[in-house]
């Protein structure tokens, strides 16, 4: 038998329900968002660490030249 307790029962949990799939769909939301951001960090952080990894390529380099340049070349290997 349906009683009034019962459908106050039944409707408490439609709503917690309701009120669970509403805190569930923003928790999702934000997680999107937060994942996004660690991408562009992940990003950024390596194109910077690319930069730098040039940049010290290129300083070995010009060390290398600046050594060698009092001396004189006498093969092609010795150039690079």
């Amino acid at each position: 038998m349906i009683t009034v307790s019962n459908i106050l029962a039944y409707a408490l949990v439609v709503l917690g329900l309701l009120v669970l799939a509403v805190m569930l769909i923003r928790l999702l939301r934000v997680l999107r968002r937060f994942n996004q951001t660690v991408s562009m960090v992940v990003t950024n952080t390596q194109d910077r660490t690319g930069l730098l990894r040039a940049r010290s390529a290129a300083l070995g380099v010009a060390v290398r030249q600046r050594r060698t340049a009092g001396k004189p070349v006498t093969s092609l290997a010795d150039a690079e």
